[in-house]
């Protein structure tokens, strides 16, 4: 177990002028699902999308993705509705700050049959059967897509699941956590599914079809300057990422409107996606944390890059999302400032 250090000069400034959401269940009035999931085309095609130029496949297999995937989310959610705040720490897993409950593999578990009773022939990636710590989850990615290298068409897919994104805040019953599910198709993911049991808003995005909540369509926020941008950023447990994650804040904090924490990336990336958020960068992240959020803001009109400002991939663990444009210029700006990137 590491001992956090509470030595960080950091420190004060974060818990003396860092604002700290809490949320309630206030923010909209839950919709009728209505995702949109017929469409005409049946050819695994190659689309022009925020992305680029990119192999998609058919839309009926899309439409059959995002339907298993929304099934799924929302069978973890109820789960997590159930338990949270009831469950017991089963055990720290890198070091004290990352949680582990008994309810982790369960929802992992509900979600892999669900999956897999659709689509026995696809790969699976959860955080649950990775061993702790970065090394680890950089090598599950990287084998994963190394194995679907040779996979032919019809099986390479690699379902990309947190089962319960926020677990500390799950065991303390704060309703910031929730599942989030993403699905990649010759490396690049083309369904995302971020399902928030406690407000009933369930986050959706298909490669090449925009991004929706509850069925209706939603975009990133207008922000065009840094000092307008709510900017949400993590508390990664690691405490070489923390101490990079805490340089930043002196020189970020006072070039925009605020900056919130809310332990959860699944949930910062989605509120970026619908504009609530304007930015959320984060310094150590695995694959899982990302892949569904990462498709909701490119699609909602965002972007979605390392600190360098290369495109996000699978494979990255520094990342920043926001609405685009200046913003983004300006946040990696202010990174690079403070030596972060």
């Amino acid at each position: 177990m590491v001992t956090p250090n509470h030595s960080y000069p950091l420190l004060l400034l974060l818990l003396g002028s860092l604002a700290v959401v809490s949320v309630v269940d206030s923010f909209t009035t839950p919709k009728t699902y209505n995702f949109n999931l017929k469409s005409s085309r049946s050819k695994s095609t190659a689309m022009m999308t925020s992305a680029g130029n990119i192999e998609l496949p058919s839309q009926e297999t899309l439409d059959s993705l995002l339907s298993v995937a929304i099934t799924a989310s929302k069978q973890a959610g109820e789960i997590i509705l159930g338990n949270a705040g009831g469950a017991d720490v089963l055990k720290s897993k890198a070091n004290s700050r990352d949680l582990l409950t008994l309810i982790d593999p369960l929802c992992e578990k509900t979600i892999r049959e669900t999956v897999l009773a659709s689509f026995p022939t696809h790969a699976f990636l959860g955080e649950e059967d990775v061993p702790p710590g970065k090394e680890a989850s950089a090598a599950a990615i990287e084998a994963k897509l190394q194995q679907l290298n040779d996979a032919d068409d019809n099986d390479n897919y690699l379902w990309i699941v947190d089962p319960i994104d926020g677990t500390s805040n799950f065991v303390h019953g704060m309703p910031l956590c929730m599942p989030s599910v993403a699905v990649a198709y010759k490396g690049e993911v083309v369904v995302g599914v971020i399902h928030d049991p406690h407000r009933m808003e369930t986050f959706s995005a298909v490669r090449g079809r925009g991004a929706q909540m509850n069925g209706e369509p939603i975009s990133v926020g207008q922000q065009s300057d840094i000092g307008d941008a709510i900017v949400a950023m993590g508390s990664p447990p690691a405490e070489e990422s923390m101490k990079m994650s805490l340089a930043a804040l002196p020189v970020l904090m006072p070039k925009v409107r605020t900056i919130r924490m809310i332990g959860s990336a699944a949930l910062m990336l989605a509120w970026v996606a619908n504009g609530r958020l304007t930015a959320y960068w984060e310094y150590d992240l695995s694959s899982w944390d990302v892949a569904a959020g990462s498709i909701l803001i490119e699609e909602a009109g965002g972007s979605m890059t390392d600190l360098n400002d290369e495109r996000w991939n699978l494979r990255t663990r520094k990342i920043c999302g926001s609405n685009g444009g200046n913003v983004h210029k300006q946040i990696l700006e202010a990174l690079g400032e403070a030596n972060v990137v």
